[in-house]
Order: C-alpha cells, then structure tokens, then sequence
C-alpha cells in the first residue's frame, strides 16, 4: 500500500485515501487493530494514515507517548466504519489514558454502541471534556437506570457539562419515552 500522498491531510481526508486503497470494511479493521495495539510498529502502513504527521514523526522514530497511536485508530473509526469493530471500541471505553476513552466515547456516540455502562464511569471524570463526552453516549445509548448519572450532571460544576447533559437528559426522555415529571 503506498503512503499518503500529503500526512498533513485532515484525518477524513486520510481514511478517504485509506479506504480507496483497502476498502471501508479493511479500513475499519487497521483501526480497530491500531486502537488494540500494545506496539505502533505492528502497523506501520495504517499509522501514516490514521496518525498523519504524528504517525510519520513516530515511524520516523518521534517520541510520542504509546497511547496516541491507539487514539489515532479510535479516531479512524469516526470516518470509516464495520460492525465487526464494535468491541474493539467498547473495550477502549475503559482504556487507562483518557484520551482513548474519551475518543472512544465520541465513536460511540456517532455510532450509537451500546457503551452506556461504561459511559456511566466515565461521566464523573476530572476533564468537563471526558464527561461531556459520556453523557452524549448516555444521550444515544443509555437507558432508564442511567438517567440517574445524567441528572446529576445537570447540577455540574461546568457549564458546558450542565448544556451536554441537558441535552443527553431530553434524547432520553424522547428516546425512553420518559415522563417530563422524572
């Protein structure tokens, strides 16, 4: 497979490319293998499309810390899709660095995977980022016994994490056909 024709291409731009070349179901499948990987190096090929500069300055031999590359192949997986990665994603939900989850969280949403369990953990994390992210999963994906996770966000310190859960809070009072009194 050759290289990318520019790694300063936007990511969708790069998973266009990628997936012109293997197809969106392959695509898919570098990413999920790229967001499980304990070793960048394992997908040299993939990591120039899903890291761009990054990927090139780690084959280069760049220092970055390991846990990008798993954050570039989570986010491969906003712009090419299968239903056969769904566990690879489900399981970066309780990745060890934030960024993965949360990257995590995002592809969940978009795709709306059943990851309103984890979600719910994640949704009292130290980044307003983190826990937005997990009440828009909770939003798509959450169900009656996670209600309680998104109303107490309604009441979070930030305020951007006040607007995100109150819009998770009306997906699931339509979604769930809930009462307005809950």
């Amino acid at each position: 497979m050759p290289p990318p024709t520019d790694p300063g291409l936007t990511p969708r731009e790069l998973l266009a490319e990628l997936e012109a070349h293997v197809g969106e179901v392959a695509a898919a499948r570098l990413c999920a293998e790229l967001l499980t990987s304990d070793d960048v190096h394992d997908h040299p090929n993939a990591i120039l499309f899903l890291g761009g500069r990054g990927g090139v300055s780690v084959m280069s031999g760049g220092a970055w810390k390991p846990y990008w590359s798993r954050v570039w192949g989570a986010r491969g997986l906003l712009y090419v899709w299968s239903d056969s990665v769904t566990g690879a994603v489900l399981r970066g939900l309780r990745d060890e660095h934030w960024r993965v989850a949360e990257m995590c969280l995002k592809v969940s949403a978009k795709r709306e995977l059943p990851g309103a369990d984890d979600a719910t953990n994640l949704a009292s994390h130290d980044l307003p980022r983190v826990r937005m992210a997990a009440l828009r999963v909770l939003g798509v994906s959450g169900e009656v016994e996670h209600v309680e996770h998104v109303t107490d966000a309604l009441a979070d310190p930030d305020e951007a994490v006040r607007r995100t859960a109150a819009r998770a809070m009306d997906r699931l009072t339509t979604r769930l056909d809930l009462s307005e009194a809950r």
